[in-house]
């Protein structure tokens, strides 16, 4: 399974075939006294390079009581209906743990998982995004003041580089005249 880094809103779902006493042990990471990764069986049953783990669940389909699988997805995942209804059996069927694996838990890390057992890929799905409404403007003061009948555009403001400058080099002339004004009254 391919990953590109420009990847967005792809959700990943997979059966997890460990058993309930085993499902810690699979989810968590060991490391050494150095802090290096030693083991961490959902890595190696994914195939991943980069993973953030805030990105990813890993739950019992029992969890989701009578919302099932199906509604979950559509629900709690935002995918399209007609995407998860095409699949509705096989998730409907699905008894066990699940992995969910969405886009952002690859943060642009383009990559190739390799998943195998006890991961058995079920689908990847889209999420549905909000469709866009280009709608206008609600008050017509929101637009702008209206051009008058035969008005003249404005001319373009001047160059502030130029003002820079010019402000720049007039500031010692008007030094020396306050200098001069100052030494004259006193």
């Amino acid at each position: 399974m391919q990953v590109s880094s420009s990847e967005r809103g792809l959700v990943r779902l997979f059966a997890v075939d460990v058993p309930s006493e085993e499902i810690e042990a699979f989810r968590t990471q060991v490391n050494g006294v150095d802090g290096a990764l030693l083991s961490w069986p959902l890595k190696e049953a994914l195939g991943f390079t980069y993973l953030d783990e805030d990105f990813i669940e890993l739950f019992p389909v029992s969890d989701l009581e009578e919302m099932g699988l199906t509604g979950y997805m559509v629900e709690g995942l935002g995918i399209a209906q007609k995407d998860v209804s095409e699949d509705s059996a096989r998730l409907s069927a699905q008894s066990g743990w699940v992995l969910v694996v969405v886009s952002a838990a690859f943060d642009g890390v383009a990559q190739t998982l390799t998943p195998k057992s006890p991961l058995r890929w079920i689908g990847t799905y889209n999420e549905e995004g909000a469709p866009v409404l280009f709608e206008p403007l609600p008050d017509a003061s929101a637009k702008g003041p209206a051009p008058t009948q035969g008005a003249v555009a404005p001319a373009p403001s001047s160059n502030p580089h130029l003002t820079l400058l010019l402000a720049i080099l007039a500031l010692p002339l008007v030094a020396l005249v306050l200098g001069g004004f100052l030494f004259w009254i006193l």
